[in-house]
């Protein structure tokens, strides 16, 4: 009962913001194919979203949804761009195949979203620990923190990830 609940509240949603909703995202993105592409992806987060009946403001709770959404889609973007660039300077011979290339873009699109799951300390912390080699005492300096509270950030870090690559 629930379900058929939250699907009509959905449903009357849909019908009543959505195209408020690309026309607010069509402005941000100056696309109208992007922006009825976020806009269908906000709706069908909000579709798998288990609680949506506390939902008092519609229009700020999909603009918060919409934003959210348009920022992994601008970190993707970037990304991609930054492997493509890296590509770029390779040697044609040694270049990677479309599909190698696309899977690639999938892996690090997937990495990324993990991250995005950490909180920004956290995730800076990870990051200089494990891409840049930074030890802990390091970090610490730099972040004005204890060896001890930066392998805490780590723990978290770690456990994350865990969860995000085997939870079920």
């Amino acid at each position: 009962m629930a379900t058929a609940v939250h699907s009509n509240f959905v449903s009357d949603l849909y019908s009543h913001h959505h195209s408020w909703l690309v026309s607010l995202l069509r402005r941000k993105l100056g696309n109208i194919d992007n922006a009825d592409d976020l806009a269908q992806d906000t709706f069908t987060r909000i579709l798998t979203a288990r609680d949506t009946a506390s939902i008092r403001e519609p229009r700020a709770y999909l603009t918060t949804v919409a934003t959210r959404l348009m920022a992994q889609y601008f970190r993707r973007l970037a990304l991609e761009r930054a492997y493509l660039d890296a590509l770029a300077a390779l040697p044609e011979e040694t270049s990677p195949s479309p599909e190698t290339r696309m899977l690639v873009v999938e892996a690090l699109t997937a990495v990324s979203r993990v991250l995005d799951g950490l909180s920004p300390r956290v995730r800076d912390i990870f990051l200089l620990s494990q891409l840049d080699g930074l030890s802990y005492a390091e970090i610490g300096a730099q972040f004005d923190m204890s060896v001890n509270a930066v392998q805490k950030s780590m723990i978290r870090a770690f456990q994350h990830c865990y969860a995000a690559v085997y939870a079920t």
